[in-house]
């Protein structure tokens, strides 16, 4: 049975929709001024092209693609957040929201969502077994970080860009059930990192029409609306346009990473025993991070009764 296991982290919640010990689905949220759903108050700063404008909401900055009539630089509206902020490398895409009549609210948190899912919720804690641990959760954050994600007949490269996060398959002929296979461990990846907006797809190229088609099939049995996609071209590409209410897990974790590697440290040593060594040697990067937020090594001391030192490589 399908059970979500969320963890109340030092600098981010986690969770992992687990199946018979096998994370499908898994999510991290980090602080954020700006939750999707959330109905605030919002300042209009300024016209922006195409009709569009840009926002300030309690301090954090958002876009609105359709300024309602007679609102003019200056004015105060209230909106919602249909899009979390999105990390991209160069240019992050801040927030967007919506005009609205709703009455102020919050957004919903990891923990609200997980609730509102249907499948029921255990809370995991440090000193407990390590049940996110067992399904898998390390690997999990080496394939958002690294991009390499094995199945049966070869394997995926994942590269989120700017444009669409593309997933390139390699493997050895027979060409088309190597296709189909990588077609069913594409949807099964972009569920398990939270993959939306435009994607795209390399297969191996694939002359004959009916294979090709053959692999689109796949991809529509296995992949939960809603979504849009090409056909599988001539030279073996294909897209699909997914709801992007916010940043993937590849997205999050490498928008950051030596943040990332800082809080994945904190939840290994919030689980070390008692009397395992206090003194540790970081990379600089992770040690920077870890300087950064004094209330993250704050609350791992509070968490555990110990001071851990931190010391640079």
């Amino acid at each position: 049975m399908p059970e979500w296991l969320y963890e109340a982290g030092i600098g981010e919640a986690r969770a992992a929709l687990v199946v018979d010990d096998i994370i499908i689905e898994a999510a991290i949220e980090l602080p954020t001024p700006l939750r999707l759903g959330m109905v605030a108050p919002a300042r209009l700063v300024e016209h922006t092209a195409g009709g569009m404008g840009r926002l300030d909401i309690g301090g954090a900055e958002a876009v609105i693609a359709r300024i309602p009539q007679g609102v003019t630089k200056g004015a105060t509206l209230t909106v919602e957040v249909v899009r979390e902020a999105i990390p991209e490398a160069g240019r992050p895409k801040p927030a967007r929201a919506a005009a609205t009549d709703a009455a102020p609210h919050a957004g919903p948190d990891l923990l609200d969502r997980l609730h509102a899912s249907g499948h029921p919720v255990r809370i995991v804690r440090a000193h407990e077994g390590d049940a996110l641990e067992a399904a898998g959760w390390s690997e999990l954050l080496e394939e958002a970080t690294g991009g390499a994600i094995g199945f049966p007949l070869g394997a995926l490269r994942l590269s989120p860009t700017p444009a669409m996060t593309l997933f390139d398959v390699d493997g050895p002929p027979p060409l088309e059930p190597l296709a189909i296979a990588a077609a069913r461990a594409v949807v099964a990846a972009i569920r398990r990192h939270g993959i939306g907006g435009s994607i795209g797809i390399d297969f191996p190229t694939l002359a004959n029409k009916a294979a090709r088609q053959a692999v689109a099939d796949a991809l529509d049995a296995a992949l939960p609306p809603p979504f849009e996609r090409t056909a599988v071209n001539g030279f073996g590409f294909l897209q699909i346009v997914r709801p992007r209410p916010r940043a993937s897990l590849p997205e999050l974790l490498r928008a950051d990473p030596a943040a990332a590697a800082a809080r994945a440290l904190l939840r290994r040593l919030e689980r070390d025993p008692p009397g395992a060594p206090l003194r540790h040697r970081l990379p600089p990067a992770v040690h920077a991070a870890l300087a950064q937020h004094p209330d993250w090594l704050a609350e791992l001391a509070r968490r555990t009764g110990v001071t851990h030192q931190l010391e640079r490589a």
